[in-house]
């Protein structure tokens, strides 16, 4: 069959991006396209560089009538020599060349030891997306100028000696972006004031002015006082303590992988209501996602309030503190400084560095640790908003409503508590469906007894990380209802709470009821280990057929279950013996526990007199090999040993459809 020509492909259908052909065939991989805010960020990113090196006092950005927008900064002026090796004007080769700059080499000797720039991308973005860009640079007593259009030099450069009184450094570019790139040519007034006012904060001394040509209005910040200042003033709520601030940088000297001059600067607020600012920095680049360096200071600030609160021993019983109870009343304003930044895309909204959670961490948490030392009394007022945070998260989270009667325990809502407290006499009844749980609920000893009705199929839990477990609501409700929480082999577990002697897992008799046991079982050996060891976890057997048995002699007729096909046959055998004529007797098997009823399930499976209820143990062959077999049956990456398995015993086993 022909191929048409518009389907052809050949060698010659592959096509070599150059230059920033890239970026003009894909902007979104580069930029926001909703708006050329960052494309004019990148810019002035450049010129705080240059402040952030200690060559920069002033950043004037101008928003000019036409639609262009310029960035004028004092700084040491992009060089215009010919590159030694492309013999290429250095400016040409910043605004032409992807991964093309001078932030690359860190440390001594370097242009920039500290630097959002690290790419070598952002400003030849802009070029790329501009439908004209004019530079013009002061150095070394010259001026140099050049244009570009769409990327492509227009005007090359010219450099003359600078005139009498003329400035002796610094760098203006001024930017038309292609608006056909952009939904919307507009910059977003709030956000760029925002960018402005961050640079002029996180450099004490430095001025950052706008400009608006059309109504000759002119904004000027000048921070002296730093975040402090700054956070003081954008929160909506008086503070519950002072505010926390700190910084400390790298001397050098430090034993653990940190470069001379890394560290961070922040300042932290603690509120009781109103909005949290919460904004952060990587070498002045605004993080507006985050990243390690906020992780870190997370980890900081928890593990120095948890410290404290230990020491003072204030913690109720029962309430478990997590970095969210700290975190989710706190504002803050970080500024971290890493030599080797690594983001997240192009636009660096997120910071990947993982050295970045440790450096951070590790300077925020003992300065905590002290400043909560030096001054106790506001250290317990925060110590008490973070139980009250820990306990408001946990009624949140449960989901649950009073069982009547008793305000003692607060229990998922769906599940049907028993009446006895006796440890030795309750038990709770994980069943599988609602259908199943209904007959339970009516079947069952009120007294001693509680169901817990599951939906569908547990999470498969064998890898899932133990602080995710809650994310389940089945999983969720299981630990509550249980009254322990979830743990290792090796951890010490408070099993006080334990609310039942016994914890049953009653599925159906079928493949997928076995299914949800092993799911369970799977549960319990990962995260609940201690309960198997102290002999508190069982399966139900409820039976798979019913035999409807005539009258025999002197006996009379009977309802006979059987567990499985084996305890069938047997029981078929045994009636044969009894005189049974061959087919008098009916088979019924059960699809499910729905469709017993109350009566059936009592006297098959809850009736302690006629159920019967295996008690889980590790056997043996000890727990490593219990986890040996399970990683093998529930691992992800098991697939393999899977497969062996079938492959051997496949032939044991009766496929039930």
């Amino acid at each position: 069959m022909a191929t048409s020509k518009q389907g052809s492909y050949a060698e010659a259908s592959i096509r070599v991006l150059k230059g920033l052909e890239p970026v003009k065939q894909r902007p979104g991989m580069y930029t926001r396209t909703d708006n050329p805010l960052h494309l004019i960020q990148e810019v002035i990113d450049n010129a705080a560089d240059e402040a952030l090196a200690g060559f920069g006092k002033r950043i004037a950005l101008t928003l000019h009538a036409d639609g262009s927008v310029s960035v004028d900064d004092d700084g040491r002026g992009i060089p215009f020599g010919l590159h030694p090796e492309e013999q290429v004007p250095v400016v040409e080769i910043v605004f032409t060349r992807l991964h093309a700059g001078g932030k690359f080499d860190k440390g001594a000797g370097g242009a920039y030891s500290f630097s959002g720039g690290l790419h070598g991308v952002g400003v030849s973005v802009t070029n790329a997306l501009a439908k004209r860009l004019q530079v013009t640079v002061w150095r070394d007593s010259q001026v140099a100028t050049l244009a570009f259009g769409g990327g492509d030099v227009i005007e090359p450069l010219v450099v003359r000696k600078a005139a009498a009184g003329e400035r002796r450094h610094g760098t203006t570019v001024r930017v038309w972006p292609d608006l056909k790139y952009f939904d919307s040519a507009e910059l977003p007034r709030h956000e760029l004031m925002h960018l402005l006012r961050s640079k002029a904060v996180l450099m004490p001394g430095v001025t950052v002015t706008l400009a608006h040509e059309k109504t000759n209005e002119a904004q000027t910040w000048l921070y002296k006082g730093g975040l402090s200042d700054y956070l003081a003033q954008s929160l909506t709520a008086e503070p519950l303590i002072p505010l926390f601030e700190g910084e400390q940088f790298a001397t050098g000297n430090e034993t653990e992988n940190i470069a001379e001059g890394e560290g961070a600067t922040w300042c932290v607020a603690f509120t009781e209501d109103g909005a949290t600012l919460r904004e952060s920095y990587v070498n002045l680049i605004p993080t507006l996602v985050g990243g390690t360096h906020e992780a870190g200071l997370k980890e900081g600030l928890f593990g120095a309030i948890k410290g404290f609160i230990e020491l003072h021993a204030m913690l109720p019983k029962g309430v478990k503190l997590m970095s969210e109870d700290v975190f989710s009343r706190a504002s803050f304003v970080l500024s971290a400084k890493v030599l080797d930044p690594q983001f997240q895309g192009q636009i660096k909204e997120r910071l990947n560095s993982r050295d970045a959670l440790r450096l951070v961490s590790g300077y925020v948490k003992p300065a905590l640790e002290l400043w909560l030392h030096q001054h106790v009394e506001y250290g317990r007022r925060l110590a008490e908003l973070v139980i009250r945070q820990a306990q408001t998260r946990q009624r949140a989270s449960q989901k649950v409503e009073k069982r009547k009667g008793s305000g003692v325990a607060v229990l998922p809502g769906k599940l049907t508590d028993c009446e006895s407290r006796d440890l030795q006499l309750n038990e709770v009844f994980l069943v599988e469906g609602d259908s199943a749980g209904g007959s339970a609920k009516m079947g069952r000893d009120k007294e001693t007894q509680a169901i817990l009705p599951l939906r569908g199929k547990v999470l498969n839990s064998w890898e899932v990380e133990r602080d995710r477990l809650f994310a389940n609501n089945e999983i969720h409700d299981i630990a509550v209802a249980v009254g322990v929480d979830p743990h290792g082999p090796n951890d010490s577990v408070d099993l006080s709470g334990l609310r039942y002697g016994k914890v049953c897992i009653l599925s159906d008799a079928d493949v997928d009821g076995s299914h949800i046991q092993v799911l369970l079982l799977t549960l319990f050996l990962r995260h609940f280990p201690k309960l198997i060891e102290a002999g508190h976890v069982y399966v139900a057997k409820p039976p798979l057929f019913r035999v409807d048995a005539p009258a025999r002699g002197k006996k009379p007729a009977v309802k006979i279950y059987a567990l499985d096909d084996g305890e069938l046959e047997a029981t078929l055998d045994k009636l044969r013996k009894e005189g049974a004529r061959e087919g008098s007797w009916s088979i019924s098997r059960f699809k499910g526990l729905g469709e017993m009823n109350a009566e059936q399930l009592w006297d098959t499976t809850l009736n302690p007199d006629t159920r019967r209820l295996l008690q889980v143990a590790y056997g043996a062959a000890g727990f490593d090999a219990a986890v040996r077999s399970l990683t093998k049956l529930m691992g992800k990456g098991e697939a393999a040993s899977r497969r062996e398995l079938m492959e051997l015993h496949g032939d044991a086993i009766e496929v039930d459809v």
